[in-house]
C-alpha cells in the first residue's frame, strides 16, 4: 500500500491535487478546528454561546457540501467534522456552566448561601 501511495505521489495527478483548491482550501481551514481544540482547555466563562452555535452550524453545512461535491473532498469533510465535534463539546460546556449550575459549583456560591441560611 505504501508503494502505491508513493507511486501516486510522483504522478501528475498528485501534483494536480496538491496545487488545487481541493487541497489548499481545507489545509488552510484546519486553523478553525485546531483553535477549537485548543479552546477546550480554556475556562468556561469565556465561551461565547452564540458564536459556538454558529461555528457548529457552519461546519455541519460544510460537511454536507464536502460530501456532496464531486469529487468528494474528504480533507474538507474531516476538517469540518473535527470542528463540529469540538464546537459541540464547547456548547455542552457552555450550557453546563451557564444554565446547569456549573458556575455556582465552580465558585462555591451554593455552599456559601447554604451556610448563611443555616446561621440564621
Amino acid at each position: 500500500m505504501a508503494s502505491t501511495f508513493f507511486t501516486w505521489l510522483r504522478s501528475p495527478a498528485a501534483r494536480e491535487y496538491f496545487f488545487s483548491a481541493h487541497f489548499w482550501g481545507p489545509a488552510a481551514n484546519w486553523g478553525l478546528p485546531l483553535a477549537a481544540l485548543a479552546d477546550l482547555r480554556k475556562d468556561e466563562e469565556v465561551i461565547s454561546g452564540p458564536m459556538t452555535s454558529a461555528l457548529a452550524c457552519l461546519s455541519i453545512v460544510f460537511m454536507r457540501f464536502a460530501w456532496r461535491v464531486q469529487p468528494r473532498n474528504y480533507l474538507l469533510f474531516a476538517c469540518h467534522a473535527t470542528n463540529a465535534t469540538a464546537q459541540g463539546i464547547q456548547e455542552i460546556r457552555f450550557m453546563r456552566y451557564w444554565y446547569l449550575g456549573g458556575r455556582e459549583d465552580k465558585s462555591g456560591v451554593t455552599s456559601q448561601v447554604g451556610d448563611k441560611v443555616n446561621e440564621t
